[in-house]
């Protein structure tokens, strides 16, 4: 295997790994545009019955797809992807726990819900900056640490408001 670069597509570049890497690339990009997107949907609908359900099913979907193409990647490259790995494992861990609490109704459930399922979300970002950040315009003037943290950064302030809207933090009421 080598680890060549067979092209640049939108800026990008795609590593020579063979056609099952590129076969797991293709549809760990797919996934991780619908994990966005659904993830959004879900974190602006209502909490109730409908939109933001059928969009956390299809996010959760989404990351199953993302972990199962992460360890295709990383058994290929591991030198270059285990790192992604380990951002996929965090992810599904977390999206894992916040699918659980839901359907469990644990004690302080949407707070556990609501802090997980937006910390996968927030993971699937960092994984997607941590590997082309570097090449992304803008974004490759920023340190390399940047790409780890600024996710978090901008997603833990957001959750918190989200929680405290929606009546998971205790002693909030809703709005």
């Amino acid at each position: 295997m080598t680890s060549a670069v067979a092209a640049r597509v939108l800026g990008v570049e795609v590593p020579d790994a063979g056609p099952v890497f590129l076969a797991a690339l293709a549809l760990h990009i797919l996934a991780g545009l619908v994990a966005v997107v659904t993830g959004t949907v879900a974190a602006l609908a209502r909490k109730r019955r409908g939109r933001h359900p059928r969009a956390g099913t299809a996010f959760l979907t989404a990351v199953a797809v993302i972990v199962a193409t992460a360890t295709v990647m990383a058994a290929i490259r591991w030198q270059h992807n285990r790192h992604l790995l380990a951002v996929a494992a965090v992810t599904a861990a977390l999206a894992a726990t916040g699918w659980t609490a839901r359907r469990r109704r644990w004690q302080r459930w949407m707070l556990w819900h609501g802090v997980a399922m937006s910390g996968a979300f927030v993971a699937v970002l960092t994984g997607f900056y941590v590997d082309n950040g570097p090449q992304l315009p803008v974004w490759n003037r920023l340190p390399p640490l940047a790409f780890w943290f600024l996710p978090a950064a901008v997603g833990v302030p957001l959750t918190w408001r989200a929680l405290v809207r929606n009546g998971a933090m205790p002693g909030r009421r809703t709005r």
